[in-house]
């Protein structure tokens, strides 16, 4: 029996009417122009001295209704002055609210290769990288896969990212249409490569991959909260003719980002410099190229001099600190203090597939290792900060993210204080308020989380 058949086109009407409608009450739903969240509400106002416990840049509100409207935080007020009944008020006392975390250096298809054994960088390119990425050339795998990231990124807590998809064209322009039903601030681009690498995963001359950056630029950039970024994979895998390229483009599109890889292990180093003899380091490449400026996301910068760290300064570019990536493809250790203090503003993230979880948590308590092998002592406050405002402000964003400041959008995440017997007993016992935080930060990951909110809309609830 045949049982395809035409509705009638009055009928079709209807029902695409009422889908309509359901979609439309179910956004309302989750997200009512005024919602009062009542928790212990924790953010930065500037940052953390380093190495300092009771730092006056912390802003901790305890018991506290925080208040947003039309997706935008509105306000603050104790928690026994209740807002009125204009207000969708939830109750989250006992539990910590805080600005949803800013991953500055994330691959998305890495999700594929994650927790593979054995391999340094250039192996773990070759070996596991390139042929992940080879499959989101693919529309169906692109848009299945922008989706399942995304999605991963609201459970673990991180409601903004700047991201590596693929030098295909489909996975970018996925990942952006993706990041715009979820109404997420994202930076992205499609990836740049045209030497070193497989086929199917290289930008042919003459344009060098040119074209589909403009026509994402021009479909995608400064959309509701997407921004493009010029990505060059890094300084092996482009000619100097596709960087040169890249560098117009920056030059051309001044409010795009650029984001990029630099000095992450030892091998890829020696490697820039074979191919690249007449440039005075790895990030003199770049800056030879036009790639250096205040929109530059460099990430891990372990193995810089101080003419590197000068550059990176008095560009205000930043670099991503990816400590669990570093640890465990063990490219070295970078040293988050020497570059604060030559004036480089640093910014965590998780990396992905190199890096062993999109949890914030994880990463920043790597991140403390990583200090403590150096000799420092890496604060809780100095440790969400980097994730936080300090990630907002390094990509000119501090007015819109990472604050639960008057005016901010209301990205906002609801976390557990501690699970499980050995977390609860620790945040009984903890005394002062960087104890408690540095336990919470130390003991906790997405099983804490309760809430998420994007532009005050719930954008993932615990079951």
């Amino acid at each position: 029996m045949n049982l395809e058949v035409d509705l009638p086109a009055v009928l079709t009407d209807t029902l695409t009417d009422t889908l309509a409608d359901q979609a439309v009450a179910l956004e309302a739903a989750a997200s009512p122009q005024r919602i009062a969240l009542r928790g212990d509400l924790l953010d930065f106002t500037s940052k953390p001295e380093w190495g300092v416990v009771e730092s006056p840049a912390v802003r901790f509100r305890e018991d506290h209704w925080l208040l947003i409207e039309g997706g935008r935080i509105v306000g603050a007020q104790p928690g026994d002055q209740a807002p009125d009944s204009s207000w969708v008020r939830r109750d989250h006392r006992g539990q910590l609210v805080m600005p949803g975390f800013i991953d500055t250096h994330v691959h998305s298809p890495q999700l594929d290769v994650i927790a593979s054994h054995g391999s340094e960088l250039l192996d773990w390119l070759n070996t596991y990288t390139f042929p992940a990425e080879r499959r989101y050339g693919d529309l169906v795998e692109a848009e299945a896969g922008a989706a399942r990231f995304l999605d991963a990124l609201l459970c673990h807590g991180t409601t903004s990212a700047v991201v590596f998809p693929t030098v295909h064209k489909v996975s970018a322009d996925s990942l952006f249409a993706a990041a715009h039903e979820r109404g997420m601030r994202l930076i992205t681009g499609k990836v740049l490569m045209d030497r070193h690498a497989p086929e199917g995963l290289r930008d042919e001359a003459p344009d060098f991959g040119a074209k589909d950056c403009v026509d994402l630029i021009d479909r995608w950039h400064g959309v509701d909260r997407l921004a493009y970024a010029v990505t060059v994979r890094f300084a092996p895998t482009s000619t100097p003719s596709q960087l040169a390229m890249a560098g117009q483009l920056c030059t051309a599109y001044s409010a795009a980002y650029m984001q990029t890889h630099l000095a992450e292990n030892r091998a890829e180093v020696k490697w820039v410099h074979e191919l690249f003899p007449e440039a005075r380091s790895y990030l003199d490449v770049y800056e030879r190229a036009g790639l250096l400026n205040a929109r530059g996301v460099f990430a891990h910068g372990i193995w810089l001099d101080e003419a590197d760290r000068a550059s990176l300064r008095d560009n205000c570019a930043q670099i991503s600190h990816s400590p669990s990536s570093n640890l465990f493809l063990g490219s070295g250790l970078f040293n988050w203090r020497a570059a604060e203090d030559a004036g480089v503003a640093v910014s965590v993230s998780t990396d992905v597939g190199g890096g062993t979880s999109l949890s914030m948590q994880r990463t920043l308590l790597d991140a403390y290792k990583v200090q403590a092998l150096q000799g420092e002592r890496l604060t809780a406050w100095r440790a969400l900060h980097g994730a936080t405002l300090g990630a907002a402000a390094a990509l000119g964003l501090g007015d819109e993210i990472g604050s639960l400041s008057t005016g901010c959008t209301a990205d906002v995440c609801v976390w557990d204080w501690a699970l499980g017997p050995v977390a609860q007993r620790r945040h009984e016992l903890a005394q002062a308020l960087h104890e408690r935080v540095f336990a919470w930060l130390t003991l906790s990951d997405d099983r804490n989380l309760v809430t998420v909110y994007v532009k005050g809309a719930v954008r993932y609830e615990r079951a």
